[in-house]
């Protein structure tokens, strides 16, 4: 038998050889690939994390806006407003309506002790007393004068003196009528009336103050709330979006999830030279009284009933090729990255002229989130087509 001895070198080399065969890949082991997808398409697997910051929302009709909300102010509808002081001197006694209380027109405000009312009085007692002694010395002086008794010019001066007469008696009577006193006795108590309807919304007067006409504040402020003004100012360039009767949205920070409807009811008609704005008024209806004078508004000028447009947050909207940009929702994880002209963009939202359709679901939240995911399938397509771990 003869057997054959190698050579320690050959095997090594043998030996080298079984190791590197070993180690080279099985070519028979399949690759992992992921198929495709369309180009602007993304695909959310169901058990995706990305899926809890995606927010969608139907597209809708809405009014087209026209300008940013500007800023503004609830103010008394001075129509409906009074401003109550005394058109007398005297001094504040008995009981004073309460801040808040609702009067009619007519109510008592306030009792006043005036001894210049009685002075009032006074005068017009002695004028009606002088009225009738004036009237009985122009009767005998008639009856004279028709007997030839007395010469003309006295039965001329006793018809003067009746005038005279009566008009002083007339002018002292006025002077109590424009108080509002119709009592024919002197008693210098003097009551405050109110001369419309409404809320008492201010009251500076207290038991014993001496109160009079030339004081610089009201008495009382007296308003009908059912009704107030809203007052803004409208820059000079946007003037022309707004109209008399045309309808504003009004929204003020006690009620941020609740809107107000307002009409324009005046348009200044003068620019005020340092701002370049326009001053313009809008009716409020308020008739649950929620709504406040001296409350800061913002309002959005609205278009025409029938002038709807498609409209979309910011957060919708992202640029690219200096383009705009949105997602729209195909499917239960499924979006397709859509161009979309934009008009007018607003502060927080940007009015769709092309490339939405009322009903489409939008992604609202989350469009960056899923620009990031569609960079990253590319990267995957670029790379042979691996998956992601």
């Amino acid at each position: 038998m003869n057997i054959k001895f190698f050579e320690p070198t050959q095997l090594v080399a043998g030996l080298l050889g079984l190791s590197l065969l070993a180690c080279q890949p099985h070519n028979d082991e399949p690759k992992r690939q992921v198929a495709a997808l369309p180009k602007n398409e993304v695909i959310l697997s169901p058990d995706s994390p990305k899926r809890n910051y995606i927010k969608e929302a139907v597209v809708e009709l809405v009014r087209r806006p026209l300008m940013d909300p500007v800023t503004g102010k609830i103010a008394y509808d001075e129509t409906r407003t009074a401003r109550v002081s005394s058109p007398i001197a005297g001094r504040v006694i008995g009981s004073i309506s309460a801040l808040g209380a609702h009067i009619k027109a007519g109510d008592a405000l306030a009792e006043l002790d005036s001894p210049e009312l009685g002075q009032a009085q006074s005068d017009y007692a002695g004028a009606l007393a002088d009225l009738n002694l004036a009237k009985r010395a122009f009767q005998r002086m008639q009856e004279l004068y028709e007997n030839g008794i007395t010469p003309r010019k006295e039965h001329e001066q006793a018809q003067d003196n009746l005038a005279r007469a009566r008009s002083e008696a007339e002018r002292a009577r006025l002077r109590l009528e424009n108080l509002g006193v119709r009592s024919g006795r002197t008693d210098n108590r003097f009551l405050l009336h109110a001369p419309i309807a409404g809320t008492i919304t201010e009251r500076n007067i207290n038991p014993g103050l001496e109160v009079r006409p030339d004081l610089d504040t009201p008495l009382f402020v007296i308003s009908d709330l059912s009704k107030l003004w809203v007052q803004m100012d409208i820059f000079e360039k946007d003037i022309g979006l707004i109209h008399a009767g045309a309808q504003v949205l009004v929204r003020v920070p006690a009620y941020p999830n609740e809107t107000f409807t307002a009409t324009v009811s005046y348009i200044s008609q003068v620019v005020e030279e340092t701002t370049r704005t326009v001053k313009v008024r809008c009716i409020l209806p308020n008739d649950e009284f929620r709504l406040l004078p001296a409350m800061y508004t913002a309002i959005e000028v609205q278009s025409a009933p029938n002038d709807n447009a498609v409209v979309v947050p910011l957060t919708a909207l992202f640029t690219e090729e200096e383009s705009d940009w949105l997602f729209v929702a195909v499917d239960d994880g499924h979006y397709q990255k859509r161009p979309v002209k934009v008009g007018l963009r607003l502060k927080d939202r940007a009015v769709i002229t092309e490339g939405l359709n009322p009903g489409e679901r939008l992604v609202v939240d989350g469009a960056l989130l899923l620009r990031t995911e569609e960079d990253a399938e590319q990267d995957d397509e670029h790379k042979g087509g691996e998956s992601r771990p």
